[in-house]
């Protein structure tokens, strides 16, 4: 109830003020479960994509959004829970996984959609990057639904990392023709199958965004991006105490003019 009340509110404010264009909503069944792979460039692709559908999609969130202290975290986490987002420690390395899987595969059984990231974060440069093969391999594969491939076009220029105000441009939504991995049922544990799965999904979500592909995990991409601004920061602060260091030379050996 508490999501269609959202929808009505937040997801007709989204389309009415940003006019996101849509290709693809007749590949989304009209019932029965199916799951949206999808890229992720922003903070608002789990917005904007609901926004669009007719039928209601939950997604997983990162347990922080529901456990935040005060009245912006309870209010937080009330929105969440509105809009259909369940919530997932991430810290707990193979736990965690298990639990999203699980919360998939119960969304999946309900006969809903169920949406996920494989990228695992958000893009932090914009460019496509390698699937993580765990989640979304075992739950299609376990459930049997079909993989529709989704590529969110532009949203990482509407609010990017770090923005709290959008920025009002019009976002793209291309829903891809669903997958079938039937072929692999009941090899959800073999690792070279999650592979191949993985990849076959974000091959065809490259093809429907775009992006320049880059073939290592966006979550090392972000640490090698923090580990160059880290390095840059120090290089900065080691050039400054230089300068100031011939600065303070030169003035100590400046001659007494009145001498």
């Amino acid at each position: 109830m508490f999501y269609g009340a959202m929808k009505l509110s937040v997801g007709n404010a989204l389309k009415l003020t940003f006019r996101p264009w849509v290709e693809g909503l007749e590949n989304v069944p009209d019932e029965g479960p199916a799951i949206l792979a999808s890229n992720h460039l922003s903070f608002s692709d789990s917005f904007f994509l609901p926004s669009v559908l007719e039928r209601k999609i939950t997604f997983i969130a990162k347990a922080e959004y529901f456990t935040s202290p005060g009245v912006k975290g309870k209010l937080t986490a009330a929105f969440f829970k509105g809009v259909g987002q369940l919530p997932v420690d991430r810290s707990g390395g193979r736990g965690a996984g298990e639990a999203a899987i699980r919360s998939g595969l119960e969304v999946l059984e309900r006969g809903e959609l169920f949406g996920i990231y494989p990228e695992g974060t958000r893009s932090p440069d914009g460019r496509l990057y390698r699937g993580k093969p765990g989640g979304l391999a075992r739950v299609a594969l376990r459930s049997g639904a079909p993989v529709l491939p989704v590529a969110m076009i532009g949203t990482e220029e509407i609010q990017p990392p770090g923005k709290v105000v959008p920025k009002l441009k019009r976002p793209g939504i291309r829903i891809g023709e669903p997958l079938d991995f039937s072929r692999y049922q009941g090899m959800d544990e073999d690792r070279f199958i999650q592979r191949a799965v993985t990849d076959e999904v974000m091959y065809a979500i490259l093809k429907l965004s775009g992006q320049e592909y880059v073939d290592i995990y966006a979550t090392a991409a972000k640490r090698q991006l923090a580990e160059a601004s880290k390095a840059a920061e120090a290089e900065r602060k080691q050039a400054e105490r230089e300068r100031q260091r011939v600065a303070s030379e030169g003035g100590e050996r400046t001659p007494d003019r009145a001498a």
